[in-house]
């Protein structure tokens, strides 16, 4: 029988209140003494006058070893009375087994279902009694308990044995082994602790009748075999058998299940590969027990005591590493809601054994990691080595201890983390966590002892591998739902918890360009409006002076030029123009209303000057997409407790009548929107509809040839220290930038269009499949009308072509807007003369000829909801 070690941990904390407790007791004992000495007093009188009264009166006077045996008898009796008080005295009750709940890690599910990842210290995995295999059930009885079956919680042959083995080795400094049944395991495993002592063996005793007394015999197994604690960070038998076998219990042989039930007894030492024949030894024993118990066969035992361990090694948990940025941000969002350890509340993050069915797509993260990663290695290549991913001041004798403790790691190709321990010349030395070292070919200059640098294998050496300085964030998301989809914070999770795509304040540059835009529409003006896009400057006072805005190429175009050019160009000068013309105070509302962040109406903000993150402008994004209406962004659908019970969700609509019994002839039940309309429809589609020619013609034709109906718009900050693009179709719209933790120049080269928005043509290339070929939908009260690309006007003469530089494109129009954008009477009379001219044309050549209506140079408004999208033929 074991008396294992079994760390705090496991153990249930009882809080005891100490307010009153001595006053408590005194009350208690006055209240008991007063009873007893009435009712002893009244029993002692009778006694003294019976028979063995006087003869135990006379025997008290005559002899004094009487009245020593009668000393020692009393003692003996009050002192086992105090001990039974202070053993019995506030012990926890058994009845809390009843509805213990042990610490259970939380478990992470993507959006297909999968486990993606658990926030585990300790492994534990609960099954309930009938789930336990008879074979492992017999080899813990045989090695724990072979009565727990029939006795009463205690089996004094085996305490009478414990207390020989005590005696034995009193004063040496070894611990006494047996003794405890299964049962008094689990009232130390969860109720009282380990601590070692006569007294803490005597509590257990207690306890373990108590026990017995509310519990079944399943019931206390079932405890038993979930709570043990058998090394390798593993509590109970499932976690156990996956620790060291990699297999569920019920696949475990006869050997593995003894080898199981040996662990009790010294996890950390039997579990241990330099341990192995002390194992061995261990398990065959277990063997031979269960042969003795009838559980086993002498034929079976042979063929088990033959077998090696066959333990895997040590190892942790593998989950995908490209889900690392969106699990740990998971992760935060839990911790603000329950608390970190149980001691926080009953549903914490790493005991409260919840389930948490998150939005992460799997196949969309894995691609925007390698995106990700694919453009800063890209913008990076050739760069040699600067400085190490970190540098500590090296021990020799614990350089090991020193790498562990960085806590780095990295997942890309065959590349490791090590820790410089030796340079010598041109010559060095590295080693890795697990303790092994190896020479470092080529080692440049700038190279330290103490530098944590990648490596990756070169022979039978290390060469090494430079980690990109500069850095980004990514992010794809639901433009329906808000729910993101993927999330990529830097090149690799293992090298810093920092998210730059939600924890990273960067200036957006142009990308916030559509807003601005959006505002003019909204206060009269149209894609096809002119705008001057010349110099503007305006006077900021005496302190200040006078700021002049520039283009990016530093120069204006001249003249005027429409709405729809200035946002596909990403002309500086005319957006400018329209933010001033609207009202600053106008722009910035609209740019709050969206969720990028409240800024102060100066104009430099209408060109990205203001901090946000690259969440934000994405979720700004999908509202344009979702024709105005936006949905808040969120990580997780819903979270179940330990028992399955939904606890919280994202989507919290009520549908009272959506589970009628029967139905009752009324409408079908529908949720109530969501979202919330940030801007107006019209605005939205005419804002998307300009923003697929940046696209087509504008400043992110690289993603043209993908073939796909995509909207999108890049930007490039001051310096350039940062480079984005933003965009996707009405289902999926996603987000990156580029640039340096500390803001510097990424060099004249670096531009969104070919920096960024490559890194979002991957991930779509990649995807492809889960893209739509859908084009966009317009709402309600859009006008499709055919103007001139240049000019802005009405053309009536021609069709628009699938060529990009195409003269005439359709255009999206407000029905009031697109009343003030009509042709002049010179214009109207033209093309009267025409429309003349191709009906007898048309006449000519037959009565079937198709001839084109007036009525057809104006598309009829879009019908709400879905549907397929307007365009006129």
């Amino acid at each position: 029988m074991a008396d294992d070690d079994a760390p705090e941990s496991v153990h249930l904390r009882i809080r005891r209140e100490a307010r009153g407790l001595f006053s408590g007791l005194r009350a208690r004992f006055a209240a008991a003494w007063a009873v007893v000495w009435a009712s002893s007093s009244e029993l002692l009188g009778k006694l003294r006058e019976s028979r063995l009264g006087q003869w135990h009166q006379r025997r008290w006077h005559e002899s004094k070893r009487f009245r020593l045996a009668n000393y020692t008898l009393g003692g003996g009796v009050l002192a086992f009375a105090l001990l039974w008080i202070a053993i019995g005295w506030n012990l926890p009750s058994a009845d809390r087994l009843l509805t213990y709940q042990p610490r259970l890690p939380t478990i992470v599910r993507g959006v297909n279902g999968e486990i993606v990842y658990a926030y585990a210290r300790e492994r534990r995995v609960q099954l309930r009694y009938v789930d336990f295999p008879q074979p492992l059930i017999n080899a813990y009885l045989s090695a724990e308990d072979r009565t727990f079956f029939s006795h009463g919680g205690v089996d004094f042959g085996g305490l009478a044995g414990a207390v020989v083995d005590y005696v034995a080795k009193m004063g040496s400094g070894e611990r006494a082994k047996g003794g405890s049944t299964i049962t008094q395991q689990v009232a130390k495993n969860i109720l009282i602790g380990n601590e070692y002592s006569v007294t803490r063996k005597l509590k257990e005793m207690v306890l373990a009748r108590r026990i017995e007394g509310v519990l079944t015999k399943q019931q206390i197994l079932e405890l038993y075999l979930n709570e043990i604690p058998l090394g390798r960070q593993s509590f109970g038998v499932e976690a156990a058998a996956q620790a060291y076998f990699g297999k569920s219990v019920g696949d475990l042989t006869l050997a593995e299940n003894a080898f199981l039930a040996a662990l009790p007894r010294g996890p950390e030492i039997y579990g241990r590969e330099k341990y192995a024949a002390r194992a061995i030894e261990r398990r065959n024993w277990v063997i031979d027990q269960m042969v003795r118990n009838g559980f086993a066969s002498a034929a079976e035992a042979a063929q088990a005591k033959a077998q090696p361990l066959g333990i895997v090694p040590r190892r942790s948990a593998v989950y995908d590493p490209s889900t690392g940025y969106f699990v740990e941000e998971v992760r935060r969002n839990l911790i603000d809601k329950y608390g970190e350890n149980a001691e926080a509340g009953p549903n914490s993050v790493y005991d409260g054994g919840l389930w948490v069915r998150t939005s992460l797509d799997p196949q969309i993260q894995k691609a925007t990691q390698d995106a990700l990663r694919a453009g800063l290695l890209r913008y990076s290549g050739g760069r040699a080595f600067s400085k190490p991913i970190e540098h500590v001041k090296l021990d020799p004798d614990k350089w090991q201890t020193q790498l562990i403790a960085q806590g780095k790691s990295i997942s890309y190709q065959d590349w490791r983390i090590a820790i410089v321990i030796e340079r010598s010349g041109a010559r060095a030395t590295v080693g890795f966590a697990d303790g092994k070292k190896g020479p470092l070919i080529s080692a440049p200059d700038a190279l330290r002892e103490g530098d944590i640098i990648a490596v990756a294998p070169a022979g039978n050496a290390w060469a090494l591998r430079v980690v990109p300085e500069v850095s980004g964030g990514m992010l794809m998301q639901e433009a329906f739902s808000g729910r993101v989809l993927a999330m990529q914070g830097g090149f690799d999770a293992g090298l810093g918890s920092f998210n730059r795509a939600t924890q990273a304040l960067r200036q957006p540059g142009s990308t916030i360009k559509p807003f601005v835009y959006g505002t003019g529409l909204d206060y009269g003006m149209s894609p096809a409006s002119q705008v001057v896009d010349g110099s503007f400057c305006v006077y900021q006072g005496a302190a200040l002076g006078q700021k002049c805005f520039r283009n990016f190429d530093m120069r204006g175009a001249g003249g005027t030029h429409t709405m729809r050019w200035g946002l596909e160009q990403s002309r500086n000068l005319m957006t400018i123009r329209i933010a001033n013309d609207t009202g600053m105070d106008n722009v910035v509302r609209t740019i709050d209303r969206v969720g990028i962040g409240k800024y102060d109406p100066y104009l430099s903000f209408a060109l990205g000057a203001g901090d946000t993150t690259v969440l934000k402008m994405v979720n700004a994004f999908s509202s344009l997409a979702n024709n105005g209406v936006q949905y808040p962004p969120t990580l997780i659908d819903y979270i179940q407790d330990r028992n399955g019970k939904v606890i919280w969700k994202a989507d919290n609509r009520r549908c009272d009548s959506c589970n009628m019994a029967e139905w009752d002839g009324k409408p079908m039940p529908r949720l109530a929107p969501r979202g919330k309309e940030v801007m107006d429809p019209r605005t939205a589609y005419q804002v998307v509809h300009m923003l697929e020619g940046v696209v087509t013609r504008g400043t992110a034709t690289t993603l043209r040839e993908l073939g796909l109906p995509l909207f999108g718009k890049t930007g490039t900050t001051t310096g350039p220290t940062n480079v984005w693009f933003i965009g996707g179709n009405q289902e999926i719209v996603g987000g990156v930038y580029l640039g340096f933790d500390q803001p510097r120049s990424l060099g004249g080269n670096a531009q969104g269009g070919s920096t960024a928005a490559p890194i979002f043509k991957q991930v779509v290339q990649a995807t492809k499949p889960r893209w739509s070929t859908r084009p966009f939908v317009a709402p309600k009260g859009v006008y499709m009308v055919r103007i001139d690309r240049v000019s802005g006007k009405r053309v009536l003469d021609g069709m628009p072509s699938n060529d990009p530089k195409s003269s005439i494109i359709w255009e999206a129009f407000k029905a009031e807007s697109e009343a003030r954008t009509g042709p002049s009477a010179d214009d109207a009379a033209k093309q009267r003369d025409a429309l003349i001219a191709a009906i007898r044309r048309g006449a000519s050549r037959g009565a079937d000829t198709a001839v084109e209506a007036p009525v057809a140079e104006q598309a009829p408004p879009a019908a709400a909801g879905p549907g397929p999208a307007i365009r006129v033929p």
